[in-house]
């Protein structure tokens, strides 16, 4: 058991001999906890020195010991459902060193990535896909007579999703030889939410898991556990005998988040990541609420002031800010699981019936209900409330996690109105217009913190109406939309820029872009989005529509994956900090130079 994360390289004489599984598989067996042992100290050597996902991978050392000794990956496919859990798979698979530049800009990638290495499988950075994806290659492996195995590990809240039981009962039709191992912990970030994870924590305590046994076995699959996850022997002899059966097999492993560190273990919710660690003696930088901290103490506020609203949320209660909100009122905040579809058709329902649900969702998870956002909630023209959390680039999670695409995916939708405020006022001022908008209205802010300003109550404004910042006199005039307002600010008096904050992307401030047309030769929308179909497209449209001949330029992100880095250096790359916006403006006000 550990009790501190070490700061030092620990010895690891056993781990430091493997640069490949294939050199694991000829250990003996007696020596495979040991390296267990190593694996979990590297890990969390490694982890204190980059920060990231830390409870899911202690969790699963031995698993993945167990894993590549019994397999022949890579021929072998090993999918990790939740990648977060693959930190020891990356060490195993000759990635030991580089596991200390993960999440850092030309680094390892936080989760799971083919191009990345031979032995993932497939890119897993989003839950619930594992099954779905080790079928598709148990089945074309047998299309082309190719003899393999094919392992799909399921867990840390995964198995909520509909996606999986989608492939479950598909799996079953097949008859392929597919294994599926659920890694049940009892946990997804938050604690696991719903039926299914009260049914398996009631089953195994009653009946070590006969009637689990049955649920599965009822889909056809040959079920065998649950068996404790950390016992090495029993977990090799369960998976040799597993991989032996032909057809769906299902094993039900039980395991522990956080396992070996004690503070993990008895808080898995605060480990399920960490910051690196900081020296003693760097001087610790006084924190700001971040916007999820600022929604959260909006929606309970306004909570105490309207019975109607609810907070909806699919397993992202603390990541959304909303754990005072379900202490406060419980009976009002419905935490989904891993289930977005559900999420979304589930506000329509309370919204046909008199509420007002918020539902608090990362931009990249509500690309997972897109077709409950069109069909159940905007063709009903229903009063929904969507705030979208991790809006734009998110940093070290990388391009899985980027919430890069929402304005392009929803202002191209009927009835949908969609709100950027540039800081934390105005996300307080923009959250209260669009809670009292009657109708389908999204407000997207991004990760972390904004200027750290003191913020006054909440005042709502008109719908669709833009601020101006700044008027200048050089012809050139900044339309922003979102976060990066302060980025334009620090050019505006060197360069006499307008600066415009637009608010709304959609209704649209036209009557301010026309008054900008009668003494402004260039406008450049700014936005922390894709360029192609994101705000600066919507403005576009409408200078089209007028015949305007102005000149407009458009900064965002461009047609291609940022990969994992600080925000900051991600904002660097794709032009949008202020030096970028510098070399973009300079010319077309001192053509020569």
């Amino acid at each position: 058991m550990f009790f501190e994360i070490p700061t030092t390289r620990p010895v690891t004489p056993l781990l430091d001999q493997l640069d490949d599984p294939k050199q694991l598989r000829t250990l003996p067996t007696d020596q495979l906890t040991e390296l267990a042992n190593e694996l979990r100290h590297f890990l969390l050597y490694s982890v204190g020195q980059t920060g990231g996902h830390f409870g899911a991978g202690l969790g699963v050392v031995e698993l993945t010991v167990a894993l590549h000794y019994c397999l022949n990956t890579p021929d072998d496919h090993l999918v990790w459902d939740v990648g977060h859990q693959s930190y020891p798979h990356k060490i195993l698979t000759g990635r030991r060193e580089a596991l200390l530049t993960i999440r850092k800009k030309d680094g390892l990638a936080p989760f799971p990535r083919q191009s990345e290495s031979p032995y993932d499988a497939f890119g897993t950075g989003h839950s619930s896909t594992s099954i779905s994806a080790a079928l598709g290659m148990a089945l074309a492996d047998k299309l082309q007579n190719i003899d393999s195995h094919t392992v799909a590990v399921i867990g840390d809240g995964a198995m909520t999703a509909g996606m999986a039981f989608e492939a479950l009962n598909h799996a079953a039709h097949t008859g392929s030889n597919l294994l599926v191992i659920l890694n049940d912990n009892d946990m997804s970030i938050s604690h696991n939410e719903g039926g299914l994870a009260t049914y398996l924590a009631k089953n195994l305590k009653d009946n070590m898991g006969e009637t689990t046994a049955a649920l599965f076995e009822a889909l056809d699959f040959n079920y065998s556990g649950p068996i404790d996850g950390h016992d090495l022997p029993t977990l090799i002899t369960a998976l040799q005998h597993s991989l032996d059966q032909a057809g769906p097999q299902f094993l039900h492993i039980t395991t522990l988040k956080g396992k070996g560190f004690s503070p993990a273990e008895k808080d898995p919710v605060g480990y399920h990541a960490i910051a690196k660690i900081e020296p003693i003696d760097k001087p610790k930088a006084k924190g700001k609420p971040t916007f999820a901290n600022i929604f959260g103490q909006w929606a309970t506020d306004k909570a105490e002031q309207d019975p109607r609203l609810t907070a909806i949320t699919p397993a992202m209660r603390e990541g959304s800010g909303l754990v005072e909100f379900s202490q406060k009122y419980p009976e009002r905040f419905f935490d989904v699981a891993i289930a977005e579809q559900h999420a979304v058709t589930l506000a329509a329902g309370m919204a046909f019936r008199n509420m007002k649900p918020v539902v608090a969702i990362y931009s990249t998870f509500l690309q997972r209900a897109y077709d409950q956002l069109i069909h159940d909630v905007l063709i009903q023209n229903l009063d929904v409330l969507f705030c979208i959390d991790r809006a734009g680039l998110v940093g070290e999670d990388g391009a899985t996690h980027a919430g890069c695409y929402d304005i392009s995916y929803l202002r191209c939708i009927p009835e949908m109105v969609v709100i950027t405020p540039s800081d934390e006022q105005e996300l307080l001022n923009l959250l209260e217009t669009g809670y009292q908008y009657q109708g389908p209205a999204a407000i997207r802010y991004p990760r972390g913190s904004g200027t750290g300003q003191q913020t006054q109550p909440a005042t709502p404004i008109t719908l669709g109406s833009a601020r101006e910042i700044r008027r200048g006199n050089s012809g050139v005039a900044v339309l922003n939309f979102g976060p990066l307002l302060s980025q334009a600010e620090a050019l505006a008096e060197d360069m006499d820029l307008s600066i415009i904050d637009m608010r709304f992307v959609k209704p649209l401030d036209q009557q301010i872009i026309l008054t900008l047309l009668a003494d402004h030769h260039t406008l450049i929308t700014l936005e922390d989005h894709a360029i192609q179909g994101g705000a600066g497209s919507a403005v576009s449209e409408y200078l089209h529509s007028i015949n305007s001949q102005v000149h407009l330029i458009s900064l965002g992100i461009a047609d291609r994956w940022i990969e994992h880095a600080t925000r900051q250096e991600q904002l660097a790359e794709c032009g949008l900090d202020t030096e970028g916006l510098r070399q973009v403006i300079r010319p077309l006000l001192w053509p020569q130079g």
